[in-house]
């Protein structure tokens, strides 16, 4: 859908945020907080973004872009080309970080992923759930909507890292009260810390801007792909994926990243087993071989074929 920018401004050094509305007034598609949307910033070119705003507010979606000068040029577009009165084409949101109902959180964000933790934060009082928020960053003028997490007092701790040194997630994370969800959102060197700090496993839940390390058993090996929608199978070599191979058959696939981290492509598992290779999915979810990301996962060792629904 083709979206107007309503708003723009510098939130912080090298964070722009856009206010997207719908050019006739009309109410947005309903979301939950942690969604993020596709944006087709230039060329066909999409890049995924976090929702930030309010999702009770149907009205606008907002969203917190970090300008990456040496990245793929998505950011470099959006902070320096879109302005207020430009339309932009956007997807439906989708979520792979889903706000479960709890009475307690505690969120923990690095940077830029302080842009799904807002949402969170709106849905958690609006709920009446007890929350807290660490928040980190290289530097507080990096740092993007404090003035807005200003309002909420101590129940915000900014921890910029030139004044106080990295986040003090041991012990952040080892007062925990049980019971309490833990939601972190950063780069991928703070969530390995959590990971490490976090004693109940259950209750931590994770959003990667950039695709985590997956170490494989041994060389990568060809398999058996059944397309069961189309009625096409065919080989996936060992120095390719189940996308490639989906696109050279000329299928109809949803993707962007192809790193295994926006979840454009993930496709349901009729048969056979998947070696989860993607920074999506829950470890839970992973293993219950449901639905595999094709850009990245392959068929497990030992598995010859796998079916599915495409």
């Amino acid at each position: 859908m083709e979206l107007i920018v309503r708003d723009r401004r510098d939130e912080a050094d090298g964070v722009v945020s856009l206010t997207l509305a719908d050019p006739d007034g009309h109410d947005l598609p309903v979301w939950t907080a942690g969604a993020h949307v596709d944006v087709t910033v230039d060329d066909g070119v999409v890049r995924q973004y976090s929702l930030s705003s309010d999702p009770a507010d149907r009205t606008v979606w907002r969203l917190g872009v970090l300008r990456e000068p040496a990245g793929r040029g998505g950011s470099e577009f959006v902070c320096t080309k879109l302005d207020v009165g430009d339309l932009v084409e956007v997807s439906t949101p989708r979520n792979h970080f889903e706000l479960v109902p709890a009475g307690r959180y505690l969120f923990v964000a690095g940077g830029i992923g302080i842009t799904p933790v807002l949402a969170m934060i709106a849905r958690a009082r609006a709920t009446g759930a007890e929350w807290s928020l660490v928040y980190g960053g290289r530097t507080r003028s990096s740092m993007a909507f404090l003035d807005e997490l200003g309002v909420y007092g101590d129940r915000v701790t900014v921890v910029p890292q030139d004044e106080q040194g990295l986040l003090p997630l041991a012990d952040v994370l080892g007062g925990v009260a049980p019971g309490t969800l833990v939601y972190a959102c950063g780069p991928e060197p703070m969530l390995a810390a959590v990971e490490a700090h976090v004693v109940d496993r259950a209750a931590l839940h994770l959003e990667r801007f950039t695709p985590k390390i997956v170490e494989g058993e041994g060389p990568d090996e060809a398999f058996e792909v059944e397309f069961a929608t189309s009625g096409l199978t065919a080989t996936v070599p060992a120095e390719s994926s189940i996308l490639a191979v989906a696109e050279e058959l000329g299928l109809p696939v949803d993707f962007s990243c192809r790193e295994g981290t926006c979840g454009s492509c993930e496709t349901p598992i009729l048969a056979g087993r998947a070696e989860h290779r993607d920074s999506v999915l829950e470890s839970e979810e992973q293993a219950e071989n449901t639905c595999l990301m094709i850009c990245v996962s392959r068929a497990e060792r030992g598995c010859a074929r796998l079916r599915l629904e495409l």
